[in-house]
């Protein structure tokens, strides 16, 4: 398990482990999200990072048909 600390300007430094692990870019923007005492740093994904990855998928029995 990686740890970091804050700076006095409040910044936090994602160590290098992590970073190379999700494959982090520098000025990658981060979704923030707080769940009791916990913090989330998400990474956004770009839309791009996204396609074809449905390829191959059958939609015939995604829903039933009264749903419709």
């Amino acid at each position: 398990m990686a740890t970091t600390k804050i700076s006095s300007k409040y910044q936090v430094v994602i160590p290098k482990v992590v970073r190379e692990k999700l494959h982090l870019k520098s000025g990658q923007k981060m979704t923030v999200v707080v769940k009791g005492e916990v913090v989330y740093l998400i990474p956004e994904k770009p839309l791009e990072s996204f396609k074809g990855f449905l390829k191959g998928m059958n939609t015939k029995d995604i829903r039933e048909n009264k749903e419709r």
